[in-house]
């Protein structure tokens, strides 16, 4: 029986044509239907996920990845994937890549991404700690990894970048916020003391985006997606990716409890994290700041500069993650104030301490 699905748009012809031959001959070696690919997924890059179901009645669906050449280079993610699956990771298996035109076709993780599973009994429920405990345990795994010499250094240029998103399209273009000389001479002040607690951390392989829409719900759990631009850097990182999502806001009892459970696991596993679980926690804090304000830069740009738009409903929740940090930690206080201007009266109506 043939089953029909939309078509998927395609913008130039040209590379349409070059799919759909590719298609043909990696359906033939693999036992693929080439009429039942659909869109699956897109994210905040130029890459396309399309699915396409086996011949064979209950053979597993397969995932095509769409990155064109010009804008996307998928050998960090090849590489990546690599690194992983050899450390135990549950990630997408590459079955074929045609590197000069930007395809690749890939085990299929489901659809079913943490944020999608989480339900409204918050943490207290068992199938939300049960997902969390998992992927903690999964991140233990990736930490494991001896992938220095394989992935760039989370250096202070890379971690500097990251936070220039800050002025540059958070504050600038969203915020319409035009600084003065005693601002950026204080923001400079709280870069400095931002890089320089991260930049003292040790080092892991850090995945770079492990939240709740990169994670699956798979078996085994959990399917590790998006990692393509893993870097070699602080231990806190993914951490505070995890338990301070841009999505999805836990209390902080909750994070406290999470980070002791991950605390004692990565000791027990030989990874080098402070033996103080307090210090830890101070690290914790501030490179979750580092990410903050990278991301409130990067949300901006992906609505301003890509029209991703949806991306501003997710500022208020990292926001708060920003602002607590800096009314917390002493030299901290100005880029308080600097958060508290940029969002004004907004911040009077939408934003809790």
């Amino acid at each position: 029986m043939t089953h029909t699905h939309p078509s998927i748009v395609w913008a130039d012809a040209a590379r349409q044509a070059a799919f759909n031959q590719w298609l043909a001959g990696v359906a033939a070696r693999h036992g693929l239907r080439p009429d039942s690919v659909r869109a699956a997924s897109s994210d905040a890059s130029f890459r396309r996920y399309f699915r396409v179901d086996a011949a064979a009645d209950g053979a597993p669906s397969r995932i095509i990845m769409d990155a064109p050449p010009a804008h996307e280079d998928c050998r960090p993610f090849v590489k990546v994937a690599g690194l992983l699956e050899q450390g135990g990771l549950h990630v997408p298996h590459v079955f074929e890549w045609d590197e000069a035109q930007g395809f690749l076709l890939l085990s299929d993780l489901g659809d079913d991404t943490y944020l999608s599973r989480l339900d409204a009994q918050g943490a207290e429920s068992p199938a939300n700690q049960a997902l969390y405990r998992a992927a903690l345990a999964a991140l233990v795994q990736v930490q494991k990894i001896p992938a220095q010499q394989a992935v760039p250094a989370y250096d202070e240029a890379l971690l500097r970048r990251e936070l220039d998103l800050f002025p540059d399209w958070y504050l600038a273009r969203h915020r319409q916020m035009t600084l003065t000389d005693a601002q950026r001479a204080d923001l400079e002040r709280a870069f400095k003391l931002i890089l320089t607690n991260n930049l003292a951390q040790p080092a892991v392989l850090v995945h770079r985006d492990y939240h709740s829409r990169n994670l699956m719900v798979s078996e085994p759990n959990p399917g590790v997606l998006d990692f393509q631009d893993a870097v070699w850097g602080p231990i806190t990182y993914d951490l505070v990716s995890l338990l301070r999502d841009a999505y999805i806001e836990w209390d902080e009892p909750v994070q406290i409890d999470y980070a002791v459970r991950y605390w004692e696991a990565a000791r027990k596993a030989g990874l080098p994290v402070h033996a103080d679980f307090s210090e830890f926690w101070r690290d914790f804090e501030w490179m979750g700041l580092q990410r903050q304000l990278k991301v409130l830069g990067i949300f901006a740009r992906l609505a301003y500069r890509d029209g991703k738009v949806g991306y501003l409903d997710d500022i208020p929740r990292v926001w708060r993650y920003a602002h607590r940090v800096c009314a917390r930690y002493n030299g901290l206080g100005p880029l308080a104030r600097l958060l508290e201007a940029a969002e004004g009266t907004t911040r009077q109506a939408g934003y809790t301490f």
